[in-house]
């Protein structure tokens, strides 16, 4: 044992030496991985199947292909797909939702959006607005929005009692807006985003993190007016699948390629990293990507469905009924609420579409609590 352990590289006494043995064992140590890395470079060259298997045995454990099963899944798992050959029936046909998930997206609240008839190159109408006394970078992250959103258009929102969101989408909805977009701020920094669907939801609300403007991303290109293609990645479970589903309605269905401009949402680890780029051709056989801006990181918090709850806390409360036990039940009319009714009406309303009343009450579909992530290897989009 003695012999043993003069020979370490602990037991060295001498500060000079040690280090002097160290550099050296470690620089033996990358000349020896260096020419294994060579010989197999000059093995696979000569035959290409050993490279593939390499690959294929030398998969990498991530969070991201070790996550847990979740039977939402519209897709293969994602756990088992790197062991399975791509070329298979079997993996193909995994790759496909099961009938029952087909119906359930057919019959979802966007079904209207990808059936409809009109014109693909008509950009839905989005209205853009800000949480109650909003400051400047809310308006100036709102002025963002408007340019990345073909038909996007911003309103400011008033500082006085009565609008509140299920009020705005309301009033949204009966003027033809296809999304509704608002905009919290906390401490002088936008902090959250709910998007609204209309005029029948649901309603999403993100966490609003790392914002960069375009001013502040250096080397950016000039946005165009044209309608930007949509990118959608590991959008996998059923929840995300209608996260995904609800972004596709912010964009006209038909983009305009000419423009060269691609809006990209990846989700990875249910962070969604949202990027604006163009595609720059260098020549015949290259292209890159110039960043347009802005970034931002959005993370699902709550889905609701239907629009977002109104509580009526100024309504005249509903008079007593007492039974005579003389004849039929009478019930005695509110006047004051008939004249609120005519004091809320809007002369500019369509007639022809009918008026959304928001709910007295939200129903979530969906919401974040963090007893539901039982592991680092759990996510649900």
């Amino acid at each position: 044992m003695g012999g043993a352990h003069r020979f370490e590289l602990s037991a060295i006494k001498n500060k000079h030496k040690r280090e002097e043995i160290f550099r050296k064992a470690k620089k033996e140590k990358g000349q020896s991985k260096l020419q294994r890395r060579l010989e197999n470079a000059k093995r696979e060259a000569d035959d290409p199947k050993a490279k593939q298997k390499r690959l294929t045995e030398n998969v990498p454990r991530t969070l991201e292909n070790t996550r847990e099963f979740d039977p939402s899944f519209l897709t293969a798992d994602p756990s088992s797909s790197t062991s399975q050959d791509p070329s298979s029936s079997t993996s193909a046909a995994a790759q496909q939702p099961s009938a029952e998930a087909a119906a359930d997206i057919a019959s979802d609240p966007f079904a209207s959006y990808f059936s409809s008839n009109d014109d693909p190159t008509i950009p839905p109408k989005v209205l853009i607005t800000t949480s109650p006394k909003a400051t400047r970078v809310s308006y100036e992250f709102c002025d963002e929005l408007v340019g990345i959103f073909p038909g996007a258009e911003f309103h400011r929102r008033p500082k006085t009692r009565g609008f509140e969101v299920g009020k705005i989408a309301g009033w949204a909805a009966g003027r033809g807006f296809s999304n509704l977009i608002v905009v919290n701020e906390n401490m002088k920094k936008p902090n959250a985003i709910t998007l609204v669907h209309l005029p029948d939801g649901p309603t999403a609300y993100f966490k609003l993190t790392s914002i960069e403007l375009t001013k502040q991303i250096f080397g950016h290109a000039r946005a165009s007016p044209h309608n930007p293609e949509l990118v959608l990645n590991n959008f996998v479970t059923r929840l995300g699948h209608t996260v995904g589903r609800m972004f596709q309605t912010f964009f006209p269905p038909l983009p305009e390629f000419q423009g060269r401009q691609v809006v990209t949402l990846h989700n990875q680890r249910d962070f969604l990293f949202f990027r604006r780029h163009r595609y720059a051709f260098r020549s015949t056989e290259k292209v890159a990507l110039q960043e347009i801006g802005p970034r931002f990181t959005l993370k699902l918090r709550s889905l609701k469905k239907g629009l977002p709850a109104v509580n009526y806390l100024g309504d005249v409360a509903k008079p007593l009924e007492f039974d005579s036990f003389d004849g039929p039940e009478e019930r005695l009319e509110d006047p004051a609420g008939d004249a609120r009714e005519d004091d809320e009406e809007e002369p500019e309303k369509d007639e022809n579409t009918p008026k959304k009343v928001p709910p007295k009450a939200d129903e979530y579909e969906w919401v974040w609590k963090p007893e539901l992530e039982t592991s680092r290897r759990t996510f649900f989009l």
